[in-house]
């Protein structure tokens, strides 16, 4: 069950979380960059709020103090809005969850739900296992933005055996290539999100997703799929700050202290499956990727000279364990990306089809999840029959397209995974894997449910399998192809 710690007013508990600041980009929330620190201060009370672009609309709000932390360690009194009659400038929301990574966009977006809805604003984050990624002052942030309380779950466990190990049993891969790091995260965060607004009594949500990209669907398919009566306010369909230089400006007019850089930077997606880059030289699909541009992975050619061996053992589909040892999914997960990173395995630059219509171009680093996808598609080949696996891959590639899709709570996606569970049921053994320099090798499978035989496969022996019944075999599977030719020859 994923572990939920709840920031309050007066309390500022640390969270245990180091690494890397994110932000969220254009494509998604929770992306991560490289950035400074901009520690504005307040100049006084927000009792009367206005609008960046020269809106200048005052209205009354009644105020509650609250301790506002700043990033340098002190605190000023500032005020957030408790108007249950007057609403904002777009309308009245009484409490919205927004999804809050404390980078720049949703940093920005607590002070604009704030003044144009009127409401008070609960941040929640997920920790789906971005690593080392910097949390730590995650909770001064959010109230220094003028939330009034953070909330953040640890998702890992849940996130890789209720979402990645389904999507694995079902061998889904999107467009060829993709193996769906950021499609499989979003409805989980979204669904706790959901969780979230009932515990706090929310009657709305709010993410910092565009309107060009494919997670403002996942998210908002998801939250319709568990609780239709939610709003949904997606600023970035409504507010008139158009990229990053309006956002900076708005937070500096706003005192909101936020992590921010003017440099031109990739948009990067991190959980424990995959770090994904987009933007910057990667919007040309001509461009080679720089080399200090993967973080997960080392160079193949820099990788170690010598091969290394691992086991994956699997039960019905699953994996389970590595070289004998069982863990659990998140820590089975984390430590072949380890393994895999080490040796330059699992790097995928595709140009894909988004939903929303247009082309986008991404490179994806997955070393662990493209151990994890050879070791059972392997161990299929032993455990399936050839109309079995036809009609698996056949599944598959729609399987894949709903998640990509952000239909994860859809029914066709639980009678088709339904369908993956069974069709696995007897996918139980292991399977020897050498990693080198970029490269995934099968080495061994093995499985006690094996449907090669050893005594039928040889060609030194036979005694099952008669070669003489080959013959009429071939005559009359091939009588289509014969009746075809002799019609075409007039016999």
């Amino acid at each position: 069950m994923a572990q939920i710690h709840a920031v309050g007013i007066s309390s500022f508990p640390k969270i245990a979380l180091r690494g890397i600041p994110v932000h969220r980009d254009n494509f998604g929330c929770q992306r991560k960059s490289c950035f400074k620190e901009i520690n504005a201060r307040s100049s006084g009370s927000r009792g009367k709020m206005t609008s960046q672009y020269g809106l200048q609309q005052k209205h009354a709000v009644r105020c509650q103090g609250i301790q506002n932390v700043m990033a340098d360690g002190t605190r000023e009194d500032v005020a957030y809005s408790k108007n249950t009659n007057t609403g904002g400038l777009r309308g009245k929301l009484n409490k919205v969850v927004l999804a809050y990574s404390g980078g720049l966009d949703t940093s920005v977006i607590v002070p604009w739900l704030r003044e144009n809805y009127g409401c008070e604003v609960v941040c929640f984050t997920a920790d789906v296992g971005q690593g080392d990624l910097e949390m730590d002052g995650l909770e001064q942030k959010a109230k220094a933005s003028g939330a009034s309380q953070l909330v953040v779950k640890d998702l890992k466990e849940e996130f890789v055996r209720e979402y990645i190990f389904p999507c694995l049993r079902a061998g889904a891969v999107y467009e060829r290539k993709y193996l769906l790091g950021t499609s499989m995260a979003r409805p989980v965060i979204a669904k706790a999100m959901v969780d979230v607004a009932k515990e706090v009594g929310a009657d709305a949500v709010s993410h910092g997703c565009t309107g060009k990209g494919n997670d403002q669907v996942r998210f908002e398919l998801t939250f319709f799929a568990l609780n239709p009566e939610l709003q949904v306010v997606a600023p970035w369909r409504e507010w008139d700050i158009t990229g990053r230089e309006d956002a900076i400006e708005y937070a500096k007019k706003h005192s909101v202290p936020v992590p921010v850089s003017k440099k031109s930077i990739y948009s990067r997606d991190r959980n424990l499956w995959h770090l994904s880059h987009e933007g910057d030289i990667l919007e040309d699909p001509a461009n080679e990727p720089k080399k200090d541009m993967y973080m997960m992975t080392v160079d193949p050619e820099d990788a170690p000279s010598q091969p290394e061996y691992l086991e994956i053992g699997i039960e019905s589909g699953l994996p389970v364990s590595i070289n004998g040892r069982k863990l659990s999914p998140a820590t089975l997960l984390s430590e072949l990306n380890k393994v895999g990173g080490r040796h330059g395995v699992g790097r995928i630059d595709m140009v894909e089809n988004r939903l929303v219509g247009m082309k986008s171009r991404g490179v994806y680093e997955t070393p662990g999840g493209t151990i994890l996808w050879a070791a059972a598609r392997e161990l299929e080949s032993l455990t399936l029959d050839r109309e079995t696996i036809q009609m698996k891959d056949l599944l598959a590639l729609k399987y894949a397209e709903l998640v990509y899709a952000g239909r994860w709570f859809d029914p066709l996606r639980y009678s088709m995974d339904a369908f993956m569970e069974k069709i696995t049921e007897t996918t139980t053994g292991s399977v020897m894997l050498k990693l080198y320099k970029g490269s995934v090798i099968v080495a061994s499978r093995k499985s006690p449910h094996s449907l090669y035989r050893e005594d039928i496969s040889s060609f030194e022996t036979g005694a099952i399998y008669n070669q003489a019944d080959a013959a009429g075999f071939i005559r009359l599977y091939g009588l289509p192809t014969r009746v075809r030719a002799m019609l075409e020859k007039g016999l």
